[in-house]
Parts: structure tokens; C-alpha cells; sequence
């Protein structure tokens, strides 16, 4: 995805083709910062509040800086919105640290870290994803295990690998050979009607999506919990499905060289269950879009 011509650097909205970093920003250079990705639906970053405090939570293990004003963040992210006209569509938001490490420079902006967000389309993701299993590709008792972090090198190369391969993503299995995720995103069984997705101690990490279902879908006749996954329960599950914010709850179609039956009738309710949760709480948040310009 191309992103839009706006970007934002600590609260100021700049072109994006603006000269804004610097080579001794330790975090560019070592992935050393946190970051999130939003929906933006009508204007409103849906579920902001779990955003920021999952930025806020990891940013604390990795000795990142934050920003201290949640709200501050949220206005300086609807001025990049209302910049760009991007009312619908993915916005991801970084903090990079900017100090320590041998290779110290100074940050263009002189603060302990700077905040960028960026707006893209919505990318069409089809009926259904490809997953090829990639093993050993997550340390569940890793200090570290489930902080979301710039570090996204080996995602990108596996994600690559596994295109060339014909696929469009992987599940990620721990040290234990259980599942703990794909690269971008949450895995969900189905089993008649309860629903079971890896805990985070098989070191996944706490997508919003996969909270929300856990925490604040209520769908009659159906469950949601957390079980320790293996490959072997993905494919004797009556469905299986990934989620994310750019997802939402997306069918698998085939893992390696094994088809899953088309079902997708516990997805489907789910699903609809989620696209109402989503709407009400942009209706709760809707507010006057920021104008101005850039």
C-alpha cells in the first residue's frame, strides 16, 4: 500500500517527501520503539483507548519514551487524518526512541523520542488467506514475547518467502511447536461452538481484535477462550480464521498442503457480531472532523 502525501512528526503534519530523520536516530537504525496500527472508519480511530495502552505497556518494558498525553496523541492523529481526507482507511503510529547505543546521534526534532503516523488505503484481503507453517519462529519464553516493536525484519522476509511459496501468510509456531500467531496477525479455531485462540503465553501477541472478541463479543451458543494450540488442532478444527485491525476475521482457506472444508458459519456470526461492535463505537465517538489547512 502507498501511503497518503501527508505525514505526522511530533504533532506537525508534513509532506511526506519532507527530509524529517536522521542517521543517528538509534531506533530507525536498530528498531528500538514500539508502534500500533489503526482503523480509521468515519473519521474515528476505532478502539484508540486499547491502542495506546498497549503502546503504552510495551514501550515501558522496552525503555521506549511515550508521549504522557493520550488525548494530545489522538488530535495529532485526527489532524493527520483530516490531512490526508483518509476518513476510512489504516493509520499506523510510531514511537522511536531516540537516544543510547553506540551509534547516538542527534534527532532532528532533539526530543527522547519521536512520534510518526502515517495513512494508507484499506487493503482488499479477498474471502479467505493461504497459511504456510513456518516452525521455531517464536520464543514464547522470551522476556520480551509479545511487545509489538519496529523490529519486523524476519516477518518481512518470512511473509516473502512465504508468497514465493504461493501462499499469502504464515502460522508461527513457539520453541514448544505450538501456535502462537502469524506475522501480522491472531489464529482462532472453531470447535462446534466454543472458539479457541493461543494464549499469550505461547507468545502471540495481544491484538486488539483478538481482545475484543475475548473480552467484549457476546454471540448466543458460542464461547471464546484461550487453549494451547498445535498444528494438528488447526486442521481437524471445523474452521479456522485469523484476525487483525486491517482483517478483521478472515477465513483460512489452506495450511501447507492441506484445504479446510468451506464452513465458515461460527466466523460469519462473529464477524457480524464485530462489524456491530465496531459501528457502535464510531457512532459513540463520531465528532465534528478537524479541518484546517496543510
Amino acid at each position: 500500500m502507498s501511503i497518503h502525501r501527508y505525514v505526522l512528526q511530533n504533532g506537525k503534519v508534513r509532506a511526506a517527501v519532507e527530509p524529517m530523520l536522521s542517521p543517528g536516530q538509534v531506533g530507525l537504525l536498530a528498531g528500538w520503539g514500539v508502534f500500533s496500527t489503526l482503523r480509521v472508519q468515519a473519521g474515528v480511530l476505532f478502539e484508540y483507548e486499547r491502542h495506546w495502552a498497549r503502546m503504552a505497556h510495551d514501550s515501558e518494558r522496552m525503555h521506549v519514551p511515550m508521549p504522557r498525553d493520550s488525548e494530545q496523541l489522538r488530535g495529532w492523529l485526527l489532524q493527520l487524518v483530516a490531512a490526508n481526507q483518509a476518513w476510512d482507511s489504516t493509520l499506523r503510529v510510531v514511537v522511536v526512541r531516540n537516544g543510547g547505543g553506540m551509534w547516538e546521534g542527534p534527532a532532528p526534532s532533539g526530543e527522547a523520542c519521536d512520534v510518526m503516523a502515517l495513512t494508507a488505503g484499506l487493503k482488499p484481503w479477498g474471502e479467505g488467506v493461504t497459511l504456510m507453517t513456518q516452525p521455531h519462529a517464536r520464543h514464547a519464553a522470551c522476556e520480551f514475547a509479545g511487545a509489538k516493536i519496529l523490529s519486523w525484519a524476519e516477518n518481512l522476509t518470512w511473509v516473502e518467502r512465504a508468497q514465493q511459496a504461493g501462499f499469502d501468510e504464515l502460522v508461527l509456531l513457539n520453541e514448544r511447536g505450538e501456535v502462537a500467531e502469524c506475522t501480522s496477525a491472531n489464529v482462532f479455531i472453531v470447535e462446534g461452538g466454543k472458539v479457541w485462540t493461543p494464549p499469550l503465553a505461547s507468545g502471540c501477541l495481544p491484538g486488539v481484535t483478538r481482545a475484543i472478541l475475548l473480552e467484549s463479543i457476546a454471540e448466543p451458543g458460542i464461547t471464546v477462550g484461550e487453549r494451547v494450540l498445535r498444528p494438528e488442532d488447526l486442521l481437524s478444527a471445523d474452521e479456522v480464521f485469523i484476525t487483525s485491525t486491517t482483517r478483521d476475521l478472515l477465513a483460512v482457506k489452506r495450511i501447507d498442503h492441506h484445504v479446510l472444508a468451506p464452513r465458515g458459519e461460527v466466523r460469519a456470526r462473529l464477524s457480524q457480531r464485530f462489524t456491530a461492535y465496531r459501528n457502535a463505537y464510531v457512532a459513540r465517538h463520531a465528532m465534528t472532523p478537524v479541518t484546517g489547512r496543510f
